[in-house]
C-alpha cells in the first residue's frame, strides 16, 4: 500500500476480503450494492445520479443482448441472485416454458422511479445541487441574534 492512508480502519483493503463481504452480503447491504443510473431526464429532474432498483421502476436495458430503446417495468429485484426481472425479458426452455431472464442492475437505466415517501426522501438527501450548509452550526448572526 504505501504511505496512502486507510479511511476506515474497519473496511479491509484484502480483495479476498472484499470478495468475501460481497457476495455474503445480507440482503440490506445488496439493495444499495444493486443499485441503477437514473436516466439523463431525472437525473436533471432530482439531481440524484443513481439509485436502489426496486420492483415498479421502469427501466431501459443499456447493455447485452436486450438491449432496447423502449421501457420495460421490473417485475422483481431477486437479491440473492444479485439480478432483476424485468417484463418482455424472458426465454424459451427445451420443454416450451418460458423463464424470466435476470438482468444485472447495472446494465439498465431508470427511466421512471416509483416514489413512495422513503423513496422521496432518499432523493431528496442525495440532492446534489441542495448546497453543503455545515450541519448544525449556525453563524455569528444567530447567535448574535439568540443572546
Amino acid at each position: 500500500e504505501g504511505s496512502i492512508m486507510k479511511f476506515n480502519a474497519h473496511v479491509s483493503s484484502s480483495r479476498r476480503k472484499q470478495r468475501k463481504a460481497h457476495f455474503l452480503a445480507p440482503s440490506s447491504i445488496r439493495r444499495k450494492l444493486m443499485t441503477a443510473p437514473l436516466s439523463k431526464e431525472l437525473r436533471q429532474k432530482y439531481n440524484v445520479r443513481s439509485m436502489p432498483i426496486r420492483k415498479d421502476d421502469e427501466v431501459q436495458i443499456t447493455r447485452g443482448q436486450y438491449k432496447s430503446q423502449q421501457l420495460a417495468k421490473v417485475i422483481s429485484v431477486y437479491r440473492k441472485r444479485w439480478v432483476i426481472y424485468v417484463e418482455r425479458v424472458q426465454r424459451e426452455k427445451a420443454n416450451g416454458t418460458t423463464v424470466p431472464v435476470g438482468i444485472s442492475a447495472s446494465k439498465v437505466e431508470i427511466s421512471k422511479l416509483k416514489l413512495d415517501k422513503d423513496r422521496r426522501a432518499i432523493l431528496e438527501r442525495k440532492d446534489r445541487s441542495k448546497k453543503k450548509t455545515d450541519k448544525g452550526k449556525i453563524t455569528e448572526e444567530e447567535a448574535m441574534a439568540a443572546e
